[in-house]
Formats: structure tokens, C-alpha cells, sequence
């Protein structure tokens, strides 16, 4: 009887936090409901250069277009479709990370930035921190930061310091760099495409932002770190400062960095490279970006003598990681394909907009900038909510006169900023379940540096505003 009570309550607790599968179709019913009660309508669009924009003051209401039983579920159908390219891209690049990661190489380069820095704490919290927010602005180890956690706290424990720190050079470190993303397809790619602004335009902007956010990451990381070396009892954790401790990572890790890891290093970095070149010089799009995965898994399998068998296997176990994240694109973008065939999605927006008329330009981004930050902590996939929210803050931002790239930044750094904090992001769970953290004690840590971020993302909100930042 006791195992039972158990059993009911540990099912009541997992109940108490749904999936985001679970959240998103919610919010599905909740739009279908929508296009029964909000009145359809449309507005007028313009097609200058390619570039469709909404024509203000031309809203009207239409015909009531109310989306039947039925249409829900083909809607997740329709979502799944209209996001291939992306749900594809994803599952490529997780492959292709699978296939880079079991040769060891970025395990070696880890292990030996932590050999090089010995004995220097705070230049290795620089390091560390510097390398993982590249990844994450490139987008490429967001959702694989997880295996890395198990090494950080291994720093953390070599430094004497606590597993928040293990965790916080890691996991911030690489959302310092996610928070802008300024060459991330998945986000920032994905919601220029939404918004038709350039692909990776505006990029020396958000590289600025990029080094301020990392900055102020780092020096909170630092500030943090001293108070814990000075007095053990400055910990969030108290005197467990590492409730659980994984040994095997580093462990298994390779100490040295060989021949075969550098030219595996260097093959990725120029593959990464020709992409960026071809981004700029032929306006390559995100089909060419997962034709460079694929070659970059290839090159990396004849330098590293994989044999094929074993480079489909590998890729495919990367593919599997990432099917959950993947798949989410397109039940998020069905969420629009009702609210489009509803007809109401611009209903909804010309209602934001009448809610915004008496703001100026520049509050007007930060309440898009706030707004998105709170959607995140329901909808904590960035490529899903870009799906979402960018139809709507598109033609907003066309309406407000705000330029289309401070739209898309607004969207970033609200789901960057957030994803830090919410407990839906499985990501966040997992690295703190495996670091020991309780989320209540992370968020006594991290809610200062957030409050941080946001200011840094009003400011230059305010900036971006103010001088135009485009194309667009």
C-alpha cells in the first residue's frame, strides 16, 4: 500500500509540469477555439523587391473561416510539412555533431584548454566560457551542452568552488553566445526568413551584443566565484556544494589533443566558414547550410577512418537525440496554419496594434522584447516560437514603424534570456538533475545575471530603435 501512495504521488508531481508537446497543443485547441470567437480579417500586403510588407490602416474583417475537428489535426500535419526544411536541417546537424563527437576531438580540445590553465581559475572560467558561447551562437551545442555538464563540474571541483559554477561555464557560457545567436539557422536564421530580412543581416550588431551579454556573463560567473573561494558558505548550496558528482567524464575523456582531433577541428571550422562565405557572397539559404552538415560529417569520417557502417549508425544516433527538438518546429507552426486558415491571425495583430498605438517606437520593441520573454517560459523552444511569434510581430513591427530586425532581435533575446530560468526547458532540468542543483537553488543564483541581461537587451533595443537598425 505504501509503494502505491509512493508510485501516485511521484505520477501527481510529473503531472504537475507538462510537456511542451502538451503546451503546444493546448495552445492549438486554444487557436481553434479562437477562430470561432475572433472576428476574421485581413490586412492589405505590398510586394516590394521580394519583400512583402503590410500596408497599415488597411485592416477589414472577412467571411468567419472556424476550423473544424478535423482541421486540428491536419493542421499538425500541414505544420510538419511547411517546416520540413527546418525539421531536416536540425536532425542534420545533430548527426553531423554525433559523428564529430565520437571521434573525441571536442572532448580533447576541452580537456586540454583545462590542462593549459591549471592553477588559473579565472582565466580558465574565461576560456571555458568564451569557447562554449561561440558554439552556442553558432547554434551547434545548444541541446548537446548536456554532455558537457560532467566536465564542468570537474572544473568547478579542481577550482574548490561548487557545481553552480560547474554548470554556469557550460550552460551560460553557451547561452551568452545562444542569447544573440547571430549565426544560428535555427533562430536567428529561421525568424529573418519569417520576417524575409536577409539571412544573417544586421550580424555586426549583434556581435556587439554577443560581447557585452558574454561579458557581463563572465564577470557574474567571476564575482560569484570569488565569494565561494573566499567563504565555502557563500554557496547557494550551502556546505553541499557538489550534491552529485558524475566521475565518468572526464574520465573517459581524451587527455590529448592528436593529429587526427586538430585536422577533425579544422575541417569543421572551414566548413562552417565556406557556409558563412556562401551566406554573404551567393545568399546561400538554410539548404546549403545542411548540405554542409552532410559534407562536414563525410570529411570527418575519412579523416578520422570511420568506416561507413559506423558513420550511418553514429549519424542516426545524433539524428535520434534531436527528433524531439526537431518535430516541435512543426507542431509550432501549426498553431499559425490554424490561425492563417481562420483568418485571424491578422485580427490579432491589428489588435496588438490598437494596444500599442499610444506607445512610442521604442517601447514598443521592449514590450515585444518582454512579451517574448514570458512566451518562452511556456514555449521554451526558440526555433518554435520564432515559428509562432514572428507572424505576428512581422507585420506589428511594419505597423509601429519599428525596424523588422529589431523584431527579430526582440524574439532572440526573449527566448535566449528566458530559457535560463524556465522549468519547461528540458534542457535546463537536465543539466541542473545532473549537476544536483535544485531549480529553486539555480534560480536564487541566475536571477540577478537575467535581470542583467534584460537591461543590456533594453538598451540596445533602444539603440536599434533609434538609428534605424535594418535592412528593413
Amino acid at each position: 500500500m505504501k509503494k502505491s501512495t509512493n508510485k501516485l504521488k511521484s505520477t501527481k508531481r510529473k503531472l504537475g509540469l507538462p510537456d511542451a508537446y502538451v503546451i503546444l497543443f493546448a495552445i492549438l485547441i486554444i487557436a481553434a477555439v479562437a477562430t470561432y470567437l475572433i472576428p476574421a480579417g485581413t490586412f492589405d500586403r505590398e510586394t516590394v523587391n521580394d519583400i512583402t510588407t503590410v500596408i497599415p490602416d488597411s485592416y477589414q474583417q472577412s467571411e468567419q473561416q472556424p476550423a473544424s475537428f478535423i482541421q486540428i489535426f491536419t493542421a499538425i500535419q500541414q505544420g510538419m510539412i511547411d517546416s520540413a526544411g527546418l525539421i531536416f536541417l536540425v536532425l542534420i546537424i545533430g548527426g553531423a555533431f554525433a559523428v564529430i563527437e565520437y571521434t573525441g576531438a571536442i572532448d580533447a580540445l576541452i580537456m586540454k584548454t583545462i590542462n593549459q590553465t591549471k592553477d588559473k581559475e579565472y582565466l580558465l572560467i574565461i576560456i571555458v566560457c568564451s569557447l562554449f558561447s561561440i558554439f552556442g551562437a553558432l547554434g551547434i551545442i545548444v541541446n548537446a551542452v548536456i554532455a558537457f555538464i560532467p566536465i564542468g563540474i570537474i572544473l568547478a571541483r579542481s577550482m574548490k568552488l561548487d557545481a553552480v559554477v560547474g554548470v554556469s561555464i557550460i550552460y551560460l557560457g553557451a547561452y551568452a553566445g545562444f542569447n544573440t545567436a547571430f549565426l544560428d539557422p535555427l533562430t536567428t536564421g529561421m525568424a529573418q526568413q519569417i520576417a524575409q530580412v536577409p539571412l544573417f543581416s544586421g550580424i555586426g550588431f549583434r556581435v556587439l551584443i554577443y560581447l557585452t551579454v558574454l561579458a557581463s556573463t563572465i564577470g557574474y560567473i567571476w564575482w560569484y566565484a570569488s565569494r565561494v573561494k573566499k567563504d565555502p558558505m557563500q554557496s547557494v548550496l550551502g556546505g553541499n556544494r557538489f550534491p552529485k558528482y558524475d566521475e565518468k567524464s572526464v574520465d573517459a575523456a581524451p587527455s590529448k589533443l592528436t593529429g587526427i582531433h586538430k585536422l577533425v577541428l579544422l575541417w569543421l571550422a572551414l566548413g562552417i566558414g565556406i557556409y558563412i562565405f556562401g551566406v554573404f557572397q551567393y545568399a546561400w539559404s538554410l539548404n546549403q547550410m545542411a548540405a554542409m552538415f552532410i559534407i562536414i560529417a563525410i570529411g570527418t569520417a575519412i579523416i578520422a577512418r570511420i568506416n561507413p557502417n559506423e558513420l550511418v549508425v553514429q549519424f542516426f544516433n545524433g539524428c535520434k537525440g534531436l527528433v524531439y527538438g526537431a518535430l516541435i518546429i512543426g507542431m509550432a507552426r501549426s498553431i499559425v496554419v490554424i490561425l492563417e486558415n481562420g483568418q485571424i491571425l491578422d485580427t490579432i495583430v491589428q489588435g496588438m496594434a490598437t494596444v500599442m498605438e499610444p506607445f512610442t517606437s521604442v517601447i514598443g520593441a521592449i514590450v515585444m522584447f518582454f512579451a517574448n520573454f514570458l512566451f518562452n517560459i511556456i514555449v521554451s523552444s526558440g526555433s518554435g516560437q520564432a515559428v509562432i511569434v514572428m507572424p505576428i510581430m512581422t507585420p506589428l513591427a511594419d505597423i509601429m514603424e519599428i525596424p523588422r530586425q529589431v523584431a527579430v532581435q526582440a524574439y532572440k533575446m526573449g527566448d535566449g534570456f528566458s530559457n535560463v530560468i524556465t522549468p519547461i526547458s528540458g534542457i535546463l532540468m537536465a543539466n541542473l538533475a545532473i549537476a544536483g542543483v535544485s531549480w529553486v537553488k539555480w534560480i536564487k543564483f541566475v536571477l540577478p545575471l537575467v535581470v542583467i541581461w534584460c537591461v543590456i537587451g533594453i538598451v540596445y533595443l533602444t539603440i536599434a530603435v533609434m538609428i534605424g537598425w535594418g535592412p528593413i
